[in-house]
Formats: C-alpha cells, sequence, structure tokens
C-alpha cells in the first residue's frame, strides 16, 4: 500500500485539478496514518469517509478502502467523530472535499 502522505497527495491534486477544493484539514502520520475524507456538500450537510476493516480490503491490499460513516448530517456531528478518533489514535489524516454531488473518488464497500 502506498504511503498515506503519497496518497493523500495524489488525492487532493487529482480533485483541485478538476476544480473541486480539496485540503488537507489535519495531517497524520506519513507513512501509515488513517486517512478520513470529509465531503462538504454545500448545502450545509457533510458525509464521512473512514478507512474500511482490514478484512473488507484482504482481496485488494494495493487500495485503500473507505466506508461511508455518516451520510450527509451536520459538521458538528462529524466533528465529533473525529474528536472520538483523536482520542484513540491522534496520527490521522483528515482531507476536506466541496462536491455539491457526484463521485468523490473513493473505493467505497457498502
Amino acid at each position: 500500500m502506498f504511503r498515506s502522505d503519497i496518497w493523500v497527495a495524489a488525492f487532493v491534486r487529482r480533485h483541485n485539478d478538476i476544480g473541486r477544493m480539496c485540503v488537507v484539514v489535519r495531517r497524520g502520520d506519513p507513512i501509515a496514518g488513517q486517512i478520513f475524507v470529509e465531503v462538504d456538500h454545500l448545502n450545509g450537510e457533510v458525509s464521512l469517509y473512514a478507512p474500511a476493516p482490514a478484512a473488507s480490503w484482504a482481496d485488494n491490499p494495493e487500495e485503500r478502502v473507505f466506508q461511508r460513516r455518516f451520510d450527509h448530517v451536520s459538521a458538528a456531528r462529524v466533528r465529533e467523530r473525529l474528536a472520538q478518533e483523536e482520542a484513540f489514535d491522534p496520527d490521522f489524516w483528515v482531507l476536506s472535499l466541496d462536491l455539491r454531488g457526484g463521485d468523490p473518488g473513493l473505493l467505497v464497500i457498502a
């Protein structure tokens, strides 16, 4: 699997290159930090994509796999979940992507 910092840089650049605003909100461990992607739907609602459990991506260890943890909720709910993550493991990344609709460009499991 790619280092976290390299994956993040590629994700941010890919979205910014196609005209979507994507920024790093929180930097984590450059090698193995978990990555969370916050999608701002630009209508007051936010979705949160979190790393999928390891058993979900065992068949494809070369790609990062995500699961949608929250779908169109308040930003406060997402901040609360990220605060819980920080108490558990502070070496995670948070990316923020502005996206009214469409595909966030993540491999997502159901």
